[in-house]
């Protein structure tokens, strides 16, 4: 997959936030959840519909394919 679209993305931020919930008094995300966020909110704010996988940043990128992962082994 060379794509990631927003919906895939938005289940990705939901995957770690539902496995690492918000924590502290700001409820903080979890890294991979805020890493995923930065890309999810960029592609509301330029109403795109999907975004390239060398688009997403190092964090990103782990967070991305270890969600895939987990998701292909469940």
């Amino acid at each position: 997959m060379s794509e990631i679209s927003i919906h895939e993305l938005e289940a990705a931020i939901n995957f770690w936030r539902a496995r690492s919930p918000s924590s502290g008094d700001e409820l903080v995300l979890c890294k991979e959840a805020s890493a995923l966020s930065k890309p999810y909110a960029l592609l509301i704010v330029q109403r795109q519909h999907s975004l390239s996988l060398d688009r997403l940043d190092g964090i990103a990128r782990q967070a991305w394919d270890s969600y895939v992962h987990l998701k292909n082994s469940l």
